[in-house]
Formats: structure tokens, sequence, C-alpha cells
């Protein structure tokens, strides 16, 4: 193997390591509530939005009132992630996409309330440093614990507000739908 090929795998297997530590940051700057280093995981331009669209900011200064806004409802809360998908640009060293599977226990408005996420992210290397270039929450279920049993049932099972709203998957994903046209009897 040559020295550039040697080098290039080194480096992606540091910057895998390195996006599995910004998602870990992330997950403990929302749980402490600290800003500064919230912040300080996004790109001047990045962009973070749901699915649902209930959550969209564009750069810093909106992302930061977005959280501030969240943050300010919700008491204690524990972010914790299992598996991750990082696929790198092989036309740009500094440029990767991955996805997060995710779930948390949070408090709005007093509510202990459980989530199931997956994570849709873009990443991009400024400085040497990994960061949240886009981040995207699709939902399999937000809901007040109370209702956890039945809600995993329902195609409305995320709950903003008092409101129910449909989950962000796995119903509209083209291979559940037609894993369902083929399997299932209507």
């Amino acid at each position: 193997m040559s020295d550039a090929k040697l080098l290039h795998r080194i480096d992606r297997l540091e910057s895998r390591h390195a996006i599995a530590e910004l998602i870990s940051i992330y997950g403990i700057a929302c749980d402490d509530h600290d800003m500064p280093r919230l912040m300080g995981l996004f790109t001047p331009d990045a962009v973070f939005d749901t699915r649902n669209g209930l959550m969209r900011a564009v750069e810093p200064t909106e992302i930061e009132a977005m959280f501030t806004q969240a943050f300010k409802i919700r008491g204690p809360a524990f972010h914790w992630t299992h598996d991750h998908i990082v696929e790198f640009d092989d036309n740009d060293p500094d440029s990767a996409t991955g996805t997060v599977l995710s779930h948390a226990e949070t408090t709005p408005h007093g509510e202990p309330s459980l989530a199931a996420m997956r994570y849709e992210d873009i990443y991009r290397r400024r400085d040497g440093r990994w960061l949240f270039a886009k981040r995207t929450i699709n939902f399999l279920y937000y809901v007040p614990a109370r209702e956890y049993l039945t809600a995993l049932n329902q195609e409305t099972r995320v709950t903003v507000a008092g409101n129910r709203l449909p989950a962000d998957y796995p119903e509209n994903l083209l291979a559940w739908q037609e894993f369902d046209a083929r399997h299932k009897k209507t």
C-alpha cells in the first residue's frame, strides 16, 4: 500500500472517530443546556431541520434561538446515540454524510417524554474540525411517557404542544410501502 493510500485510510479512521465524538458532544450539550458548546458544533452556514418542519433554523443565530426556545420549556433530558453510519465524499475529503439512530428522554413543560429519532447529517471539516453543516431530525415517535405503550401502534405518534402529528417514518419510506404492498393484506 502506498503512503498516500495509508494516509487516506488513517484520515478516514480519525475522521470517523471525530464525527462520532461530535455527535456525542451534541447530546451532552443538549442535556446540559450548554449553548456555547452546542453552538460550536455547527458551521457558519449550518441548517437545523426536522422532517415535519416544526423546527427549522438557518445559520448560527437562528439555530441558537431555536435551541434557546426549546431549552426554556425543557427540564432534565438525556440523549443517547446508538448506531451511526458515515459515508465520506470521495471527491472532497472535508465532506461526509451520516445517519444516527438515537433516543431521548426529555421533560417538555415538566412532562416526562420519550423519543426515538434518526438524524440525517451533513458534516464538513473546517480548520481541522468536523462540524454539522446540516442536521435533520426524523421522529419515529415523541410522546409523553404515560402514552408510550400505545403510541407505537398509531400513525400520529409525535406530540408537540399537546397536538399529535404523524411520525416522520417508517410509513413514508419506499421500502416500507413496498413491503406492505407485497406482504400485508389490507
